[in-house]
């Protein structure tokens, strides 16, 4: 069975190889990882620099389709066009269409949420509804074949459910072993229902100059942004 992991410019490094690296520890599984070109693609912080083998066109009927979150201004870029495309195609062939975090953004812009209980990071739970998905503050989600991740590292835990729903709950545990993947945090801040107003109001400042810095490095000269509304991508915040 193919898994592919649909890139874009900017997208969230651990969204992405979280749960890749899950994956791929499954001998039946061919994980594919494309792009809309091949070459260098970039990381929302441009720190970590892909060679992409692979584009979308390779990979036009993927068994499992997953889509990271990243960089997502209020005006989504043109550079986001292709993997918006890619998943509305595939997603007719697919045994599951997943997310991690704002990438199920990228699956309403695609019009497949609409009606769907759904997660996705927990600033974006609004923008999500804009498509007419039901947020939800659930871990993972799952509705018929498309399974949404939270936020970020909530990708490992999307991932171990795919493959339980492939292969089976003891070879998702066993992989789930090998990884050690045993979560015992430092911190109970997890959520935002568990941390207190002073670390939320921290995390608005980091957020807010992160995101900012992102999109400056990305998109320096605004050129990667989409001048005009676009019907198909069904959200009015994308614009």
């Amino acid at each position: 069975m193919q898994v592919a992991i649909g890139l874009f410019p900017g997208f969230t490094v651990l969204d992405a190889f979280g749960p890749y690296q899950v994956f791929a520890e499954h001998p039946d599984l061919e994980t594919v990882v494309c792009a809309a070109h091949r070459g260098r693609l970039d990381d929302e912080d441009r720190e970590l620099h892909l060679d992409i083998e692979h584009t979308f066109d390779d990979v036009p009927r993927p068994d499992v389709l997953l889509v990271p979150g990243g960089c997502t201004p209020a005006r989504i870029p043109d550079a986001y066009q292709p993997v918006i495309d890619w998943i509305r195609g595939a997603h007719e062939h697919t045994t599951y269409t997943t997310s991690v975090c704002t990438g199920s953004l990228l699956l309403g812009a695609a019009g497949l949420l609409d009606g769907l209980r759904a997660t996705t990071h927990w600033r974006s739970y609004e923008r999500l509804r804009g498509y007419g998905a039901e947020p939800t503050a659930q871990r993972v989600v799952a509705e018929g074949k498309i399974i949404t991740g939270a936020g970020v590292s909530a990708g490992i835990d999307l991932a171990l459910t795919v493959v339980a729903a492939l292969q089976g709950a003891e070879a998702a545990q066993a992989i789930q072993l090998q990884i050690e993947y045993d979560p015992q945090p430092p911190f109970d801040t997890g959520a935002p229902a568990k941390a207190s107003a002073s670390i939320r109001a921290l995390t608005d400042v980091i957020t807010a100059r992160t995101d900012g810095d992102a999109r400056r490095r990305l998109w320096p000269d605004g050129r990667g942004y989409a001048t005009a509304p676009r019907s198909d991508l069904r959200d009015p915040l994308f614009r």
